[in-house]
């Protein structure tokens, strides 16, 4: 089976407006909009048993819909950045969901996730970007807030081995309540 997440899709018109942020960043591999989500558990490689395992667990999570907002710009690595991203504001009901996933994931056998969870849409993968560069592409962009959407569903995404960025097929979808 191929590589295995679970996240929440951002509606197309919130897509649209955060692939208007392209641009302007050397070295930047930009995503595209179409394959814009919020990882919630990532997964890795299973074999197809574990696989429909999982989906089979998935489908017994029965939490509330909610909305989400994107609010503002950031960039995991540091001295050396590696992504831009825009920030989710973290909600109770998503930390709850991502929480449950991780739940759910562990007593398939699955290792724990080693970082603590930062909810975020990627926007850009990095190769030899200063960081100055990325601070100055932070400084004019970094106000960009979403307007708030709602979040019906949670997806089973799929993923070639590849360099990342897409493209993704949708395995199965979970409604929430």
């Amino acid at each position: 089976m191929p590589r295995l997440f679970t996240a929440i899709e951002i509606p197309r018109e919130v897509g649209l407006g955060l692939s208007l942020l392209r641009g302007g960043l050397s070295g930047a591999r930009w995503i595209d909009p179409e394959n814009y989500h919020v990882t919630l558990r990532f997964v890795g490689d299973v074999d197809d048993a574990t696989g429909r395992d999982i989906m089979l667990m998935l489908g017994q999570v029965r939490r509330p819909s909610f909305d989400l907002t994107l609010d503002g710009l950031d960039q995991f690595g540091g001295h050396k950045p590696r992504a831009v991203f825009a920030s989710v504001k973290a909600t109770s009901a998503l930390m709850e969901l991502q929480a449950e996933q991780e739940r759910l994931m562990q007593r398939l056998g699955l290792g724990a996730e080693g970082r603590n969870y930062k909810p975020h849409v990627t926007l850009a993968r990095l190769r030899d970007a200063s960081s100055r560069q990325v601070a100055d592409y932070l400084a004019t962009r970094g106000p960009y807030r979403s307007p708030a959407f709602h979040v019906p569903r949670f997806v089973l995404f799929s993923s070639r081995d590849s360099v990342g960025g897409g493209p993704y097929l949708v395995e199965a979808a979970y409604p929430l309540l």
